[in-house]
């Protein structure tokens, strides 16, 4: 096992104690003064000799006259050396200005405290690879400690690589052109370097090339930087030149983790310094850095590695995974009755929201051929326990409201879960108890009605409100200006259309195939038929993109994305709220929410959507006979 060279490990250095949080401490620190360093009054009152107060009694007062053998003292303020005890203010009954009478005694030092009640001169105060807190800066002071010797801040140079990067500082003049991708991996990085308690650099962008990779490692490395990361390179592609850059210079230890997302990274040594080839993608660099990098720093501050803390939870879905590798997946967490429930998020490695979205990380070891649904496993917890007591979890169809939701409920401390496997997807998460609510938009095709029938024939045993959210325009989203003229069903079979649609299981899947099989169209005739996206953004991201020509989706998706789109039916998108939950106080808010005048008007800003019903009940239409 290669060991680090700790004599390149970070020195130490003294610092005002004011400017010492969260620095680690090198040494122990030990008291120059005792807490407190003199008699202090714990009460506000008059400094007496017990003595003298000894036999007082209701029916025998003693009396005391001020400033001969009783003085008045406030809280923390020196007791006079003729006195060893406090009578509170409370106690004392005045005759006069300057006489007073107590009827009960006090015993010596009472409600005083004495010289070094909390720590004598010498004692140690806080111990050597201690983090300091805002509490032990106080500790320190009241030590007559003025200055610390604390562990020099690791330094971390951060190494971009890639010719496609462009520098964030960009931004502000320009968008970045197509192929070109925002150097953002660094800027997160640098964070957790300096959450941890080290100091980052980060460099200019180095191209894809081996010689500017190799010269950059070795500026690095013969810095005084303590740890080295190349952010990108690490991959197996032919522009990928870390590895060998680091091979060159020193020695590569380990090219490839057991993991996912993750598996490229690079761990070596050069000139006798830690150098990490972190991958490329955001979700990989950070779980890369994460495992490897953040421990690296903790063992050079002196630091235990700790862990977060942990609670079992049940699969909200089925999570897949390889045997072989060790697989990270980030999850939305919400509980559901008596239970915590985990919904993955998108498993992509450069699904950058997937960091902002995630309440925890379930990991699943590489003997294990992923978690059932409903299965217990333990997630590891990226967030205050009571936010997961505060969020509402929500499985079904997606719609662009719901971000309107969850940022109203956000201002009433209130969050929103939200899984999007399509309506029919959402009424069985309700059968299997892994959601509050569900948002659903099926038709019965006979009837016309939204959402009953199918809840009579896939939930019949759950008894459930239903509640209108919003009536919405459903059509084709096509390029601006539409310029292949697509105008109706028919045009999805032409050879020179490409359809992108959703997953089976979503309202608009089943609103596209009735109008198919109304029409007669054959659906193996359409080009792209298979390939699906779970929400209508994506969809309108296909067409944007030009994967596809056309996609069914609401209007709202093409309106954020300014594209354009023609008009099939309007439909209605509802809520489906089982009994059990309909009283729970976050139900509640969410329907205050839904039926404020304020949810109502964002909700028309976005386009495409009627609000005249939003927040009404909807009842079922009697069954025929």
């Amino acid at each position: 096992m290669k060991r680090l060279n700790r004599s390149y490990f970070p020195g130490s250095e003294r610092v005002p104690v004011i400017r010492a949080l969260d620095r680690v401490t090198a040494a122990p620190v030990y008291a120059a003064i005792s807490s407190p360093h003199f008699h202090a009054a714990a009460m506000d009152g008059f400094a007496v000799k017990a003595l003298d107060t000894f036999g007082a009694g209701p029916d025998r007062p003693i009396r005391f006259q001020v400033g001969a053998n009783a003085w008045p003292v406030n809280t923390g303020r020196l007791v006079p050396e003729a006195a060893n005890a406090v009578i509170m203010i409370e106690d004392v009954h005045f005759i006069s200005e300057e006489i007073f009478e107590v009827e009960r005694a006090v015993v010596p030092w009472q409600h005083v405290r004495r010289v070094g009640e909390d720590f004598v001169a010498s004692e140690m105060i806080l111990p050597a690879h201690r983090r300091i807190t805002a509490y032990d800066q106080g500790a320190l002071l009241a030590g007559g400690i003025s200055a610390v010797e604390v562990v020099e801040q690791p330094s971390v140079t951060l190494i971009p690589t890639g010719t496609e990067l462009v520098p964030v500082e960009s931004l502000g003049r320009r968008a970045p052109a197509p192929g070109e991708t925002i150097e953002f991996n660094t800027v997160m990085l640098a964070s957790l370097v300096e959450r941890v308690g080290g100091r980052a650099i980060r460099t200019e962008i180095v191209e894809d090339t081996f010689d500017s990779i190799r010269a950059a490692i070795k500026e690095a490395a013969q810095s005084d930087a303590h740890l080295v990361v190349v952010n990108a390179g690490s991959s197996a592609g032919s522009e990928d030149y870390a590895a060998a850059a680091i091979r060159d210079l020193g020695e590569v230890l380990v090219h490839g983790v057991a993991m996912m997302p993750g598996k490229p990274t690079i761990l070596g040594i050069v000139d006798e310094k830690p150098v990490i080839g972190n991958p490329g993608y955001p979700v990989s660099a950070v779980l890369s850095f994460e495992l490897f990098g953040l421990p690296t720093l903790e063992l050079m501050l002196g630091l235990p590695h700790r862990s977060r803390p942990t609670i079992p939870v049940r699969s909200a879905r089925k999570i897949p995974s390889k045997l072989g590798r060790e697989e990270f997946f980030r999850v939305k967490l919400g509980r559901v009755g008596d239970r915590v429930v985990a919904a993955p998020l998108p498993r992509g490695a450069g699904s950058i929201t997937t960091l902002t979205k995630a309440d925890g990380i379930i990991r699943i070891g590489p003997l294990v051929e992923g978690v059932d649904m409903g299965a217990e496993v333990n997630v590891e917890l990226l967030r205050d326990p009571l936010d997961i007591e505060r969020t509402v979890v929500i499985i079904g169809s997606h719609d662009l409201t719901l971000d309107v939701l969850a940022d109203e409920l956000g201002s009433r401390g209130l969050f929103l879960s939200s899984s999007h496997v399509g309506s029919l997807g959402g009424l069985l998460a309700l059968k299997n108890r892994t959601s509050h609510l569900a948002t659903s938009h099926l038709l019965d095709v006979e009837t016309g009605e939204y959402n009953w029938s199918y809840i009579r024939r896939y939930i019949p045993e759950i008894p459930v409100k239903v509640i209108r959210c919003v009536s919405r325009e459903q059509g084709f989203i096509v390029p601006k200006g539409n310029p292949k003229g697509i105008k109706g069903f028919e045009d999805l079979i032409r050879d020179d259309v490409t359809f992108i649609n959703r997953q089976s299981g979503a309202g608009t899947r089943v609103l596209l195939d009735y109008h198919l099989d109304r029409l007669g169209i054959d659906r193996s005739r359409i080009k792209g038929y298979e390939l699906e996206e779970y929400t209508h953004t994506a969809v309108a991201a296909g067409v944007l993109s030009g994967v596809a020509d056309v996609g069914m989706g609401v209007l709202a998706a093409a309106k954020a994305l300014d594209l354009d789109f023609a008009p099939v039916a309007t439909e209605e998108y509802e809520l489906v709220i089982p009994e059990e939950f309909f009283a729970d106080e976050k139900i509640q808010a969410l329907l205050e929410v839904l039926r404020s005048d304020r949810f109502k008007r964002r909700v028309a800003e976005l386009g495409g959507y009627g609000v005249e019903n939003t927040g009404m009940e909807v009842t079922p239409r009697p069954m025929s006979r």
